[in-house]
């Protein structure tokens, strides 16, 4: 699982989260590990927007979710874990 962190907006780390992805993903595979899937969030500290690769295709997740409840973010967070965990 990879995080980026922005200052601000949201959408300006969209595309090094999925550079961080893509490189991720490389890294895994040249030392014989490959995830099938590779989870990305992109956050200012008070919103967060998750992203999914597998293979070669990135989906953005295009809603915005607010920190609060934290328990709901913390959820999608040890759900990416996991499930990457089991593939």
């Amino acid at each position: 699982m990879i995080i980026e962190a922005k200052k601000a907006d949201l959408n300006s780390g969209i595309g090094q989260c999925i550079a961080e992805m893509v490189a991720a993903q490389k890294f895994n595979e040249a030392n014989h590990q490959p995830i099938f899937t590779i989870y990305g969030s992109v956050t200012n500290g008070t919103a967060w927007r998750f992203l999914q690769l597998t293979e070669q295709t990135v989906t953005i997740e295009l809603t915005d979710y607010p920190l609060v409840p934290v328990d709901f973010i913390l959820g999608i967070l040890v759900w990416m874990v996991s499930f990457s965990q089991e593939h």
